[in-house]
């Protein structure tokens, strides 16, 4: 079996038992335990995932082969592993989880000292060609790291709550969705610290994903929240991804706050007492954030999509805060790394500070209509962006993820997936009539 394909851009992602099992798990760990540049620990975390369990277990053997001393952090969301390896200067760390990808799948995600990522530019090539080439760990004697299982739940609470002030909160009846993912288990912990109003939805843990994938990025995967928060008449609802790295809010009224939305929000926030600091965000958000941190006194930089680049970028320009279209936020006082929690605790201190409804301090940003990010099935990734160069050249264009072209009433962005026969698009327009014309003539060239 070639096992190379399951070696992502910024992950390991296969289909358990055919790909991912105890046997490719324990050798993918042995190989990263053998690469990791500093010596010391490692923290191993997993998700709620039927096969997690085992899987994390053979993630530990093989570490504890490569002479890794680990530590089992148990079920958690990803940005606790992150949180870990930074907060107690460990050598790394690996997660256990497929993010939001269906039950039939699972995955590893990997970071090292500082809770630096480790992508397929930084370090995960090398373990994947180890993997491949076969691995040559010597399995005839006793394991040579020690175990060690470490409950980090009430650091990592501490931690997240050193953001705000969870006196300041308002009691806010929010309505959170943890998609019988991780959330689910970490959510409730934090609760006994804010004085919020909270009904949960889906937070029995459950990795077959019986009520609906736990991706809130996907309209369909919101329809449930939004009704509820519209039932129980809350001020708000939080929608977490399955390994909780992610959120997505809702209004009181059922209408979601984009991830340019949430990201010009907490960009303000940040910038008011910080000022001059630099804050990034990636290339599908739309035209109010960079709008957003420069009238906020701040610095905006642009970079390519996906938490490797993200985070590599804010060491280069050490910047505060930085945002993803996708819900992803990363913090400078997180290690640099990215939360949903961190994020969703940051908004509820803005809104409670607002004294508006959500909808109101939301539509302060929703200056400019968008549409959701659109994938198309083509074979052809290269020609068809190299057609849309040549049809739009009149246009300003840039190449620093994809294509992105400019008008003077729209824009839009074509990248292709680093691993399917696929192209994202992502436009935004002034006027609806100008954004839908452009998508338009996108959509022909690529479909024609």
């Amino acid at each position: 079996m070639d096992l190379s394909t399951i070696f992502k851009a910024y992950d390991v992602r296969g289909k358990v038992g055919a790909e991912l099992n105890p046997k490719s798990v324990r050798d993918i760990g042995y190989a990263f335990g053998q690469w990791l540049p500093d010596a010391g620990v490692v923290a191993v975390g997993r998700d709620m995932r039927p096969d997690s369990a085992e899987l994390a277990e053979a993630m530990i053997a093989g570490l504890r082969a490569a002479g890794r001393d680990v530590w089992d952090i148990g079920e958690v969301t990803s940005d606790m592993i992150y949180f870990t390896v930074g907060h107690f200067n460990l050598a790394g760390g690996a997660m256990i989880t497929a993010s939001h990808n269906p039950g039939e799948y699972n995955g590893i995600k990997f970071c090292q000292t500082g809770a630096r990522p480790v992508g397929i530019e930084s370090g995960l090539a090398e373990i994947r060609d180890v993997v491949v080439s076969g691995i040559t760990e010597d399995k005839s004697g006793a394991p040579s790291g020690d175990y060690h299982e470490k409950d980090v739940i009430e650091a990592w609470i501490q931690h997240v709550l050193g953001f705000i002030d969870a006196d300041a909160l308002k009691p806010l009846k929010v309505v959170v969705d943890a998609g019988n993912g991780m959330a689910g288990k970490i959510f409730p912990e934090i609760e006994p610290y804010v004085p919020l109003d909270v009904t949960e939805m889906y937070f029995e843990l459950d990795g077959t994903f019986p009520n609906h994938v736990a991706n809130p990025i996907e309209p369909e995967n919101l329809v449930d929240i939004i009704a509820r928060v519209k039932q129980e008449k809350a001020d708000l609802g939080i929608a977490f991804d399955g390994d909780g790295d992610r959120a997505v809010l809702i209004d009181e009224n059922g209408e979601v706050l984009s991830g340019t939305t949430l990201t010009a929000l907490l960009a303000e926030y940040f910038l008011r007492a910080n000022k001059g600091e630099t804050v990034l965000y990636n290339a599908t958000c739309g035209w109010v954030v960079p709008e957003t941190i420069e009238a906020s006194g701040g610095k905006a930089v642009r970079t390519k999509v996906g938490h490797s680049f993200i985070k590599a970028e804010m060491r280069t320009h050490n910047a505060i805060f930085a945002g993803e279209s996708s819900g992803h936020y990363y913090f400078r006082d997180n290690f640099m790394a990215d939360s949903g929690l961190i994020a969703a605790m940051i908004a509820l201190a803005v809104i409670s500070e607002s004294d508006q409804p959500v909808s109101a301090l939301a539509n302060m940003y929703r200056k400019y209509h968008q549409i959701p990010e659109t994938n198309f099935v083509v074979e052809d990734k290269d020609g068809i962006i190299a057609k849309l160069a040549e049809g739009f050249q009149g246009e300003k264009q840039d190449m620093l993820d994809g294509l992105t072209v400019y008008t003077d009433t729209a824009w839009f962005n074509v990248r292709p997936s680093n691993t399917e026969p696929i192209l994202r698009l992502n436009a935004e327009g002034k006027q609806q009539d100008s954004l839908d014309q452009l998508v338009a003539k996108v959509t022909s060239v690529i479909q024609p």
